[in-house]
């Protein structure tokens, strides 16, 4: 981090973090006394780790439109998104219809019912790829892609990208959010268990190598030729702020692949459908051999899906591997999901999405110049993020160089200015639903030029 001042400024940012951490405590008692409550019997005192911020978790009442209310009452803009599964924002018409039409007829049967051939039938047509299997969360979506990949190839290894998250199952939790010291020469990264928990032997089975470098999936393919079953990466790195490809990027990546016989999985769970009506996969215009989705799938209902080429996914059709679940196409998901796909995430709305995110963008990019600060925004459909420093960041390396505090007295600030975003600050990003207003994005833009004008007043610029 660069500062225009020195000791002095990046003192005054921990007393500023200091200060908004008890403005958010003053605003929430009602989520401290269920906090204490909570550690009883919960472990944690939250159902996930990934919902405990600091300086506490935030216990949510309800949603309605763009907003979300806490249990103190307190309304927000809600830019969290459910970690980017709200895109039909909250209660949307067309998915309380659809899900409160099927609840009366029946929420469980593990058997297929009608929707699921629309369904299957629709991401065929935005993605692609001609077969499709359902699961119920991201994990399970790419758990099923490195099994297939494994099965269609008869090979054990995975490349994965540094710094990627692909759900928590053991063989993608290595190198997630790895530190500093612990990453190893960029030439030949260490495989850091991403959990307590993962064994050795799995770890082993996953080589790592740095985003947007296809030289690196060249070396790792040639030291352990013929061994490889896939290589697995958002097309688009999340987790890390927001990392695009470079220009031919995902075209070099996936010659280099099907040229020794492995396959190339796309992990968009986070971009697909937020990015566009077909994900990076239509944008890009490089299909994978697998592609995984989730979040916004479902309009905020639990699903996942996964598709691919009728050779790998054949080996589902014919028995050679079983994908199942008892949840999997549940009724609920499948007409919540039909309902996300045809009634929601229109060309209407995403041109609206298309115009919100312009309007932030503009809006942030003002407050920057107006500072000289040396940040950018990076902005992927309904999804954008703010990067402290000055440099474009190119893989997980170069993320791993901005300073937390900045992103974490965003956070606060917009949380006390009544936006809600994702905890952690500089590694999530912000996400529009088809229900934000400009009101709504200039919400964001104001309490983002309060933040701006007190880091000035500190002089940290960077």
């Amino acid at each position: 981090m660069s500062v225009s001042a020195t000791e002095p400024g990046l003192a005054s940012i921990d007393e500023l973090i200091g200060a908004q951490e008890q403005i958010f405590l003053r605003r929430q008692p009602r989520s401290t006394e269920l906090i204490a409550v909570a550690g009883e019997h919960l472990a944690g005192g939250a159902t996930s780790n990934w919902q405990i911020a600091q300086p506490q978790a935030v216990w949510m009442s309800h949603g309605s439109g763009s907003k979300v209310y806490d249990v103190d009452g307190t309304e927000y803009v809600d830019m969290h998104g459910g970690y980017g599964a709200s895109i039909a924002g909250h209660a949307h018409p067309a998915i309380v219809a659809a899900v409160s039409e099927r609840v009366r007829r029946g929420t469980h049967f593990a058997q297929p019912t009608e929707d699921a051939i629309w369904i299957a039938g629709e991401l065929a047509r935005r993605f692609d790829l001609p077969l499709w299997r359902f699961a119920n969360s991201g994990t399970e979506a790419t758990m099923d892609a490195v099994h297939l990949a494994r099965a269609s190839t008869g090979r054990d290894l995975i490349i994965k990208v540094e710094g990627c998250y692909h759900g928590h199952h053991d063989s993608v939790q290595v190198s997630v959010l790895p530190e500093a010291d612990e990453i190893g020469p960029r030439s030949n990264p260490n495989g850091v268990p991403g959990n307590s928990g993962i064994p050795r032997a799995i770890r082993d089975l996953v080589v790592i190598v740095p985003f947007n470098d296809p030289e690196a999936v060249a070396r790792a393919l040639r030291a352990h030729r013929s061994r490889v079953a896939a290589m697995t990466l958002e097309p688009i790195m999340m987790n890390a702020g927001i990392i695009p490809p470079a220009d031919g990027y995902l075209a070099a990546i996936r010659d280099l692949l099907h040229a020794d016989g492995a396959l190339l999985i796309y992990d968009e769970v986070k971009t697909g459908f937020t990015t566009g009506p077909g994900g990076i996969t239509a944008r890009s215009g490089v299909t994978p051999d697998l592609v995984c989705l989730a979040k916004a799938l479902g309009g905020g209902i639990s699903v996942a899906a996964i598709g691919g080429t009728r050779d790998v996914m054949g080996l589902i059709a014919d028995g050679r591997y079983e994908q199942v679940g008892t949840f999997n196409g549940n009724p609920l998901a499948m007409a919540a999901t039909r309902a996300t796909l045809s009634e929601v995430l229109t060309p209407e709305r995403y041109a609206h999405l298309d115009a919100m995110s312009a309007r932030l963008r503009d809006a942030l990019e003002a407050t920057i110049a107006q500072y000289s600060f040396a940040w950018h925004v990076v902005t992927a459909g309904a999804k954008g993020c703010v990067t402290f420093r000055p440099d474009p960041v190119l893989e997980f390396r170069d993320f791993l160089e901005i300073d937390a505090r900045l992103g974490h007295l965003h956070w606060l600030m917009q949380h006390n200015g009544g936006v809600f975003l994702p905890p952690w600050g500089k590694v999530e990003q912000w996400l529009l639903s088809v229900q934000h207003t400009s009101e709504d994005v200039d919400r964001f833009a104001t309490n983002f030029a309060r933040f701006a004008a007190v880091l000035a007043d500190t002089g940290a610029s960077s």
